[in-house]
This record gives structure tokens, C-alpha cells and sequence, in this order.
């Protein structure tokens, strides 16, 4: 490893509900420097779900919660053979994991604006459905699957 570590930056939270997690959402969401334009789409999305009766963040908060990992697989070169080691995930990059998650499936879908999209796929991750909430579920299954081999995890 060359140099030193990159210092950790930290962020604000967000302007309208003053939580860490919203913001970093907003960032993960962001692409080409728009910042505003991922803030009208979570804050929409938002709008949408607290429409249907129901508070926003506690949406949110359920749904990261559902969708982040507690284990992963990495792959490993053992004598000659690759193995899938299942690892603990850290902290920051379950909350990654759990974002690029919601965010990819609600990308997925095509035919509606993004904020509708991203507040149904933050309601179904937030029950234990939809496709943010499958992928988790097929992680853990092959970090499952893969437990002879965590033997060989530093």
C-alpha cells in the first residue's frame, strides 16, 4: 500500500429532515455532480409514501434495516482452487450495499418517473419484498451455502 489512507470526509446532514442517512442516500442516488436533481427525487419519493399514510423516514429506516447484509462472499485463491468465503460486512458498506440495492431495482424498473419508483421500492424493502430485499436474500443464502470454507478468512 502506497502512502497513506485518505482522510474519512465527513457529510452534512440533509437540509429537510436533518438525518445523516437521508444525505448519504441523496449522494449514492446523485450521478453527474446533480446534487438537486437526487434531492427532488428522495424528497418526492418521500412525499409519496408519507401520501399513503405512512411516515417517510420510518419507511426509510425499516427498509435499509431489511436490506442490509450481515454477510458477503469474497473470493479467495486457495492451492490452486477458488473458494467463496463468507465475511461479516462492515457497517458503512452494509449501509452501501443496502442503498445500491434499492437504488439499482428502482432503476430497473422502466415506464414510471423515478420517484414513484424509488418510493414503492423503498415500501416493499420496508415489508420484506421486492427486489432490493431479494438480492439480500440471495447473498446471505450463498454466504450460507459457502460456511465450510470461512476456515480459510484471515
Amino acid at each position: 500500500m502506497r502512502g497513506k489512507a485518505a482522510p474519512k470526509r465527513s457529510i452534512l446532514p440533509d437540509g429537510k429532515y436533518s438525518n445523516l442517512e437521508v444525505a448519504k442516500f441523496i449522494n449514492y442516488l446523485m450521478s453527474d455532480g446533480k446534487k438537486a436533481t437526487s434531492e427532488k427525487i428522495v424528497y418526492s419519493a418521500f412525499d409519496l409514501i408519507t401520501a399513503k399514510k405512512l411516515d417517510a423516514l420510518e419507511v426509510f429506516d425499516n427498509a435499509l434495516k431489511k436490506v442490509s447484509p450481515t454477510l458477503e462472499v469474497k473470493s479467495r485463491r486457495v492451492g490452486g482452487a477458488n473458494y467463496q468465503i463468507p465475511i461479516p460486512v462492515r457497517n458503512e458498506r452494509r449501509m452501501y450495499l443496502a442503498c445500491k440495492w434499492i437504488i439499482d431495482s428502482a432503476r430497473a424498473k422502466k415506464g414510471r418517473p423515478m420517484h414513484e419508483k424509488l418510493a414503492e421500492e423503498l415500501m416493499a424493502a420496508a415489508e420484506g419484498t421486492g427486489d432490493a430485499f431479494k438480492k439480500k436474500s440471495e447473498v446471505q443464502r450463498m454466504a450460507d451455502a459457502n460456511k465450510a470454507f470461512a476456515h480459510f478468512a484471515r
